[in-house]
C-alpha cells in the first residue's frame, strides 16, 4: 500500500463510474417531510403566473412551427431525392435497354449449341465449336474515376434486367479480394441466387439449381461494379471457372470499367482474355449526369428550394476540385437543405408555396393564423427592407410570395433557353447556372421595383445584365454569340425548343412565335430547296439575299435572347422574401462539409452544458463544478497553462475540484481509535485511487482527440498542449 506522501503519484488500476451531484429536490425529498400549506396567490404572483402562461403559449407555438419546418424539410428533400433518382434512371435508360437486347442475343447464341440442360454431371458437354466455351462479356465504361457514383447505376441496371426476366447477381470488388479468394465471390453468387448461405461453395450447386428448379429458360447475369478494383488472380480464376460451365450455366458477365479500353488487358492474362467475347457499352459522363440533376433540381426547381450564388459557386468548386462525384454534390445539397430549414423560421412556407397551385389564395386564407411577431419578422427580412415594402399585411405577404414564385419561373425559363443555345457551344449547365444566380451589382436590383410589375426598372439591374451580355468571358455572352453564328437548320431547331420552354411565359412565347414566322423553314427542310423553282441566272443573286436574310434572323434571335436576359432573368437574391426559399450561408455549408473537428471538440468540452442540459451545471456561468465531466474539468483547467502543463500541478487542481469531503453529521457511535484510523485510511486510499483513475482516463481521452501530446522521455512530468484558441 502506498504511503500518503506518494499516494498522488501512485496510479492504481481502479475504475469508478462518474456520478453527478444529487439535486436539491432529491435531497429535500430524502429528508423528513414537512406539512405543506396552501398559499393563495397574491396579485404579483398572479401576474407572474400569467406571464408563465404567455411564455408557455409562445413555446407551444415554437414547437408547432418547428414541427412544420421538419415536415417541410421531409417533403422537400424526398421530392429532391426522388427527382434525382428518376433523372439518373432516365439518363441511363437507353443504355440499359441496349444491354438487355445484347443479353437476349447472347442467351440465344448459347442455346443455339443444341444441348439439353439436364443433370449437371459434367462441367460442359463436348462441343466442336470453341466459341461456346467463351463468356459473353459486356464492358460498361462509366467514365468516372470514383466508383461511388456507379454503385447506384449498377444496382439500377440489375433491377432493370430482373424486371425483364433475367436472373441477376450483383458482385462488388470486395468479393474478389485476395483474402476471400475464389470461394468468397462464389459464396456471394450462390447466396443471391439460392437465397441461402452455404459453407461449401461449389459451382455444381449453381448448375443443379439452374437445371432442377426450372430456371434454365432465363439468362444468368453476373454484374461486377468495378473490375479494376478486383484482385486480378481471383477474377481470372472466376472467369475460367465460369467458362468451363458456359453451357450448363449460361452466365453472361457485365463488368464496370472506369478508365480506358486497355483496362482488361492490364488486369487479366492473355489466356483468360481468350475466354471473353467482349461487347462495349458507354454510360453518360459525370458532367452530363450533373447537368441533368442541376436542371431538374436547381433550375426547374422541382421542390422550390434554391441556393444563393456563393453557395452555388462553392458547390461547383466542391464537385470539380474535391472528388468530382455526384455523391459529394448531392450530400452538399442535402446539408444545405438541412441548414436552411433549421435556421430560417419561415422556411415551413416552402412546402405550401410550391405545392398549392393557387399559392396566393392559399396564403391569403392562412395569413390570419400567423402570429404578429412572425409577420413582423417576415417584413423585416433584409430583402424587404431594401425594397421599402409599404403595408405589412398578410394580404401583401401572400401576393409577394406568389410573385416570388412567378419570377422564379421566368428566371428558370430564361436559363433553360440559354442552355439550349449553349449546347451548340458545349457549355455546361452547372457553369451557366452559377453565373445566372449572381445578384445584381450593389445587391440592389429591385430597389425601386414594385413586385406587381414583375420587371425591375433599376439602373443597377440593367447595368448588371448589360455586363453579363457584353463580357466575353461570361457563359451567357458565349451562348448569345453562338446564336448569331448558327446555321439556319440549327436556328430553326433552337426556336422550336424555345417555343416549348416559353409556353408559360406569354410575353416571350409570342416573340418567339413571331420570330418563327419570319423564318421560312418547315419540317427541317433547308431553305436552299426553294431555289429549284428559280431560274439559273437568278440563283446566285437569290443565294446572296438568302444568306443576308439568314444573318438578319440570327441577329434578331440574339437580340431576343438579350431582351429575355435583361428583362426577365432576375436572380432569386434580388427578389423580396427570397430568404424563405433560398439558402445563402456558405460558411455553415463549408463548415459542415469540410469540418473543423478539433475546434468542435474544444467547444463541446468547454460548453458541455449546452449539450447535456443538466440541472447541476446549467445555472453556473464558468465555474468548475465537481459534477462536470472529467474531461471537461481537465480541459478547462488546461486553459490556465501555456504550451506545457505540469502533470503534478494539473492533478492537484483536478483533485481539489472533484474531491469534496463529506459534510454530513457523523454518527455518534462508540468505536475504538484504532478502528477509526483504519476506516479513515481505507476510505482515503480508495478515493485517491478513484481520482487517479479518472485523471488518467480523462488525459487519455484528450490525447485520443488530438488536443494533448503525452510526456516524452526528456520531460516525463509534462504534457504538451496541441490546440490553442478557438
Amino acid at each position: 500500500m502506498a504511503t500518503p506522501d506518494h499516494a498522488e503519484n501512485d496510479l492504481q488500476p481502479f475504475f469508478v463510474l462518474h456520478k453527478a451531484l444529487v439535486q436539491k429536490s432529491e435531497r429535500k425529498s430524502s429528508g423528513s417531510r414537512k406539512i405543506r400549506r396552501r398559499i393563495e396567490l397574491s396579485p404579483i404572483s398572479a401576474k407572474n403566473a400569467e406571464k408563465m402562461e404567455i411564455g408557455t403559449g409562445e413555446e407551444r407555438d415554437d414547437h408547432h412551427y418547428e414541427h412544420l419546418r421538419m415536415e417541410a424539410f421531409n417533403f422537400v428533400w424526398s421530392k429532391i431525392e426522388s427527382t434525382i433518382k428518376d433523372v439518373l434512371r432516365n439518363i441511363n435508360l437507353n443504355v440499359f435497354n441496349e444491354i438487355h437486347r445484347w443479353v437476349c442475343e447472347s442467351f440465344d447464341a448459347i442455346k443455339s449449341c443444341g444441348t439439353t440442360l439436364t443433370k449437371a454431371t459434367h462441367s460442359y458437354p463436348i462441343v466442336t465449336d470453341a466459341t461456346f466455351r467463351q463468356l459473353f462479356t459486356g464492358l460498361v465504361f462509366t467514365k468516372n474515376m470514383e466508383f461511388v457514383d456507379d454503385l447506384m447505376t449498377f444496382e439500377e441496371l440489375g433491377l432493370h434486367l430482373k424486371s425483364h426476366g433475367c436472373h441477376v447477381a450483383n458482385l462488388s470488388s470486395i468479393d474478389f479480394s485476395a483474402n476471400n479468394g475464389i470461394g468468397g465471390c462464389l459464396r456471394s453468387l450462390l447466396r443471391q441466387f439460392l437465397m441461402v448461405t452455404l459453407d461449401a461453395a461449389d459451382i455444381s450447386i449453381l448448375a443443379s439449381w439452374y437445371s432442377d428448379q426450372g430456371n434454365y429458360n432465363k439468362p444468368v447475369v453476373v454484374i461486377i461494379d468495378d473490375m479494376e478494383r478486383c484482385c486480378g488472380s481471383v477474377l481470372s480464376d472466376f472467369i475460367l471457372m465460369l467458362s468451363e460451365w458456359a453451357v450448363k450455366v449460361p452466365v453472361i458477365l457485365i463488368m464496370g470499367v472506369a478508365t480506358t479500353l486497355d483496362a482488361p488487358r492490364n488486369i487479366l492474362p492473355s489466356n483468360v482474355l481468350q475466354h471473353l467475347h467482349v461487347s462495349k457499352f458507354l454510360l453518360g459522363s459525370p458532367s452530363e449526369r450533373m447537368d441533368a440533376i442541376v436542371e431538374a433540381v436547381l433550375v426547374r426547381l422541382c421542390s422550390g428550394f434554391c441556393v444563393g450564388y456563393k453557395v452555388a459557386a462553392f458547390m461547383r468548386n466542391y464537385f470539380l476540385r474535391q472528388d468530382g462525384t455526384l455523391t459529394s454534390f448531392i450530400r452538399a445539397l442535402k446539408i444545405a437543405c438541412v441548414e436552411h430549414f433549421s435556421s430560417e423560421p419561415l422556411s415551413f412556407m416552402l412546402k405550401a408555396l410550391f405545392v398549392e397551385e393557387n399559392s396566393q389564395g392559399f396564403w391569403s386564407e392562412e395569413h390570419a393564423l400567423f402570429p404578429e411577431a412572425m409577420l413582423k419578422y417576415a417584413f423585416d427580412l433584409p430583402s424587404c427592407r431594401r425594397n421599402n415594402m409599404e403595408e405589412r399585411t398578410g394580404e401583401n405577404l401572400a401576393h409577394d410570395l406568389s410573385e416570388l414564385k412567378r419570377l422564379q419561373k421566368c428566371w428558370s425559363t430564361i436559363v433553360l433557353c440559354l442552355y439550349e443555345a449553349g449546347k451548340y457551344n458545349k457549355i455546361q449547365l452547372l457553369d451557366l447556372f452559377c453565373e445566372a444566380v449572381v445578384p445584381c451589382l450593389g445587391n440592389s436590383t429591385a430597389s425601386n421595383h414594385h413586385l406587381g410589375s414583375g420587371i425591375s426598372s433599376s439602373s443597377d439591374h440593367s447595368i448588371h445584365h448589360q455586363y453579363l451580355i457584353s463580357e466575353k468571358c461570361s457563359f451567357i455572352c458565349q451562348a448569345i454569340r453562338k446564336v448569331r453564328d448558327l446555321p439556319v437548320v440549327l436556328l430553326y431547331q433552337l426556336l422550336k425548343s424555345w417555343e416549348k420552354l416559353t409556353e408559360d411565359v406569354i410575353e416571350i412565347h409570342d416573340k418567339v412565335k413571331e420570330l418563327q414566322s419570319l423564318l421560312k423553314f418547315e419540317n427541317g427542310k433547308s431553305l436552299k430547296q426553294d431555289l429549284t423553282n428559280i431560274p439559273k441566272r437568278h440563283t446566285s443573286r437569290s443565294h446572296l439575299n438568302m444568306d443576308k436574310d439568314s444573318k438578319v434572323l440570327n441577329e434578331k434571335a440574339a437580340r431576343l435572347m438579350e431582351t429575355m436576359v435583361r428583362d426577365y432573368m432576375q436572380p432569386v437574391e434580388c427578389i423580396p422574401f427570397h430568404e424563405i426559399v433560398c439558402f445563402k450561408n456558405v460558411d455553415k455549408l463549408q463548415s459542415a462539409l469540410m469540418g473543423d473537428p478539433r475546434r468542435r471538440i474544444q467547444l463541446d468540452l468547454l460548453e458541455f452544458q449546452k449539450i447535456l442540459l443538466c440541472s447541476c451545471c446549467s445555472n453556473s456561468s464558468k465555474a468548475i463544478l465537481p459534477s462536470m465531466h472529467d474531461t471537461s474539468i481537465l480541459y478547462t483547467l488546461a486553459q490556465e497553462h501555456g504550451d506545457l502543463i505540469n502533470l503534478h500541478d494539473w492533478y492537484q487542481s483536478f483533485k481539489s475540484t472533484v474531491f469534496q469531503p463529506s459534510t454530513k453529521g457523523k454518527h455518534k457511535l462508540k468505536q475504538s481509535p484504532a478502528k477509526k484510523r483504519k476506516d479513515t485510511n481505507e476510505s482515503q486510499n480508495q478515493s485517491e485511487a478513484s481520482i487517479q483513475v479518472r485523471f488518467c482516463r480523462a488525459v487519455t481521452e484528450l490525447q485520443i482527440t488530438g488536443l494533448l501530446r503525452m510526456p516524452s522521455k526528456r520531460r516525463p512530468d509534462y504534457v504538451q498542449r496541441v490546440a490553442f484558441g478557438l
